[in-house]
C-alpha cells in the first residue's frame, strides 16, 4: 500500500497528537486544564500550518482511499480555525458553568479530526469513519453539562436520530457498492461514466440514501427536526461549533460524493438535481418562516442554520465548479458569522437559561455597545446585506443556480432571504431602539474576545475583498 507521508502530514499529526500523546498527557497530568487547552490549541495551529504547506501536493494515499492536497487541505484549515476559535470561546463559558474538564478539549479536537477525514475521503468507508468520529464527539459534547437536563436531552435526541441517519448512510453505501462493485470515488465515477446511457436502480436508490444521510448532518428538510432542540439544549459554545464546522464538514463530503454521482452526461443527474432543488427550496422556506416565530435567540439561530443549509444546497444543485466554489466561499463566511453570533449569545447567557430570550437583548447597545455592534454585524451578514460576506456568498450561489437553469430556485431563495431579514433586523432593532426592561450586570468575554475579533474581522474582510479572495480559493481546487 502506497503511503504519501508528506501529503498525509495534517492527518497524521492530528491523529498522533490526539490518540497517542494527548491521551498520555491526560493520563499522567491530572486536573491541569490549562496544559491540555494549550496543548490542543497548539495541535490545531500546527495542523492548519501543515495543511497550508502541503496544499499544493495533490494526489491520493493509503491505497487511494484518502485524497491529499487542494480542496481537502482548504477545509482542514477551516476546521482547525473554527475549532481553535471554539476553544477560546469555550474556556470562559465552561469555567462560568463550573464544567471545564480536560475531556471537552479532547472531544473537540476529535471532532475536528473526523471532519478532516470526511474532507479527505476518497472512499465511502473512510467517509463513514469520519462522519461517525465527528458525530460521536458531538453526542458527548452536546451532553457535556451533565447536571443540566436540557443538555442531556439534547445529547440523547441527537444520538438516537444520528443512529437513524447512520442506517441510511450504510445502506446507501451498500447499494452503491452493489451497483458499481467499489466504494472508491474514482472507480464509482468511471463506472457511471461508462454506463451514462443507463439508469441503474440500485445506484439511484443508493444515491438517494446518501443524500438522506448527509441531509441529516446539514439539518435539511425533512431531516431537520433534531436541530432546534439539540442546538437549544446543548452548551452554547458546542452549538456554535456544531452548527458551523459540522455543517461545513458535511458539505465537504456532499461536494465530493455528488460530484461523482452526478456527472453531466448521466441520465440520473437531472432527477437527483431536481430532488435536491426541492429539498433546498423547502428547507429555506421552513427554516426562515419558522425562525420568525421564535422568541428564544438560540432557537432562532437554529432555524436560521436550517435555512442556510438550503442556500448551500443550491451549489450542489448547480453541479459544477461555479456551484462548488460558491459553496466553499459561503460555507467559510457562514462558519465565521454564525460561530460569532452564538459566541455573543454564550457571553451574555447566564445559568438557568437567563438572557436567552430576544426581549433580553433590549437596550443591549446602551449597556454593552461593543457586543451589540458585533452582533449587529453578524445579523447583517447572515441576512445577506452588503457589504458583508453573507451578501456575496448568496450572490455567488444564486448566480450558479441561474446558470444551471434553476431560476425558480433562485426566486425562492430571494423570497426566503427577504423573510429572514425580519428576524435578523428585528434583533438589531431590539438592541438599538428598545429600552431594557430589567437590570443587567456587565459581562466580560475573556478569551472569547479573541474569537469575536477574528469572526467579525473575517465577516467584513470576506465581503470587502470577495473577488480577490475568490481567485485565491480557486487555487485550492
Amino acid at each position: 500500500m502506497h503511503i504519501d507521508f508528506f501529503g498525509s502530514l495534517p492527518l497524521l499529526v492530528i491523529w498522533l497528537a490526539l490518540g497517542a500523546i494527548g491521551i498520555a498527557i491526560q493520563a499522567f497530568v491530572r486536573n491541569n486544564t490549562r496544559l491540555v487547552f494549550g496543548y490542543y490549541s497548539g495541535t490545531l495551529v500546527i495542523t492548519a500550518l501543515l495543511a497550508l504547506i502541503t496544499s499544493a501536493h495533490k494526489g491520493t494515499t493509503f491505497g487511494g482511499m484518502i485524497s491529499i492536497g487542494g480542496f481537502a487541505n482548504y477545509f482542514d484549515v477551516l476546521f482547525c480555525g473554527a475549532g481553535l476559535l471554539a476553544m477560546f470561546a469555550a474556556r470562559p463559558y465552561l469555567q462560568r458553568e463550573n464544567s471545564e474538564l480536560d475531556e471537552f478539549y479532547t472531544m473537540l479536537v476529535s471532532a475536528v479530526s473526523g471532519m478532516m477525514l470526511m474532507a479527505h475521503a476518497n472512499n465511502l468507508l473512510v467517509l463513514f469513519v469520519g462522519i461517525e468520529l465527528m458525530s460521536i464527539s458531538f453526542y458527548i459534547m452536546a451532553g457535556f453539562l451533565r447536571t443540566n437536563i436540557r443538555s442531556i436531552e439534547a445529547a440523547l435526541k441527537y444520538f438516537l436520530l444520528g443512529a437513524f441517519a447512520t442506517g441510511f448512510l450504510v445502506y446507501g453505501m451498500s447499494l452503491i457498492y452493489g451497483a458499481t462493485g467499489s466504494l472508491q470515488y474514482d472507480v464509482i465515477a468511471s463506472v457511471i461514466g461508462e454506463n451514462r446511457s443507463q439508469f441503474p436502480t440500485l445506484l439511484a436508490i443508493g444515491a438517494v440514501f446518501l443524500a438522506v444521510a448527509l441531509s441529516f448532518k446539514i439539518a435539511a428538510f425533512p431531516f431537520h427536526q433534531w436541530a432546534p432542540d439539540v442546538y437549544e439544549g446543548s452548551p452554547t459554545v458546542v452549538t456554535a461549533f456544531m452548527s458551523t464546522a459540522g455543517k461545513a464538514a458535511a458539505f465537504s463530503a456532499f461536494i465530493a460524493v455528488f460530484a461523482v454521482l452526478m456527472p453531466a452526461s448521466s441520465l440520473m443527474t437531472p432527477q437527483l438535481q431536481l430532488m435536491l432543488a426541492a429539498v433546498a427550496a423547502i428547507t429555506m422556506l421552513v427554516g426562515n418562516v419558522t425562525a420568525v416565530a421564535q422568541t428564544n435567540v438560540k432557537r432562532m439561530l437554529a432555524y436560521s442554520s436550517i435555512a442556510h443549509a438550503g442556500y448551500l444546497l443550491m451549489g450542489i444543485v448547480a453541479n459544477g465548479e461555479a456551484g462548488y466554489s460558491a459553496i466553499t466561499f459561503y460555507v467559510t463566511s457562514y462558519t465565521f458569522m454564525q460561530l460569532g453570533a452564538f459566541v455573543v449569545v454564550g457571553i451574555l447567557e447566564r445559568g438557568n437559561e437567563e438572557n436567552l430570550q430576544i426581549d433580553d437583548y433590549a437596550g443591549l447597545a446602551k449597556r454593552e455597545p461593543v457586543l451589540a455592534f458585533i452582533m449587529a454585524v453578524f445579523m447583517f451578514s447572515l441576512a445577506g446585506i452588503p457589504p458583508f460576506a453573507g451578501f456575496f456568498g448568496k450572490y455567488l450561489l444564486f448566480v450558479a443556480a441561474i446558470e444551471s437553469g434553476y431560476t425558480w430556485l433562485t426566486i425562492v431563495a430571494v423570497v426566503s432571504s427577504v423573510v429572514s431579514a425580519y428576524f435578523y433586523l428585528g434583533l438589531v432593532v431590539k438592541m438599538y431602539f428598545t429600552e431594557p426592561h430589567k437590570e443587567h450586570s456587565h459581562v466580560s468575554p475573556g478569551l472569547a474576545g479573541i474569537t469575536l475579533f477574528v469572526t467579525v474581522a473575517v465577516s467584513i474582510v470576506l465581503g470587502l475583498f470577495t473577488s480577490q479572495l475568490l481567485s485565491i480559493f480557486g487555487t485550492w481546487w
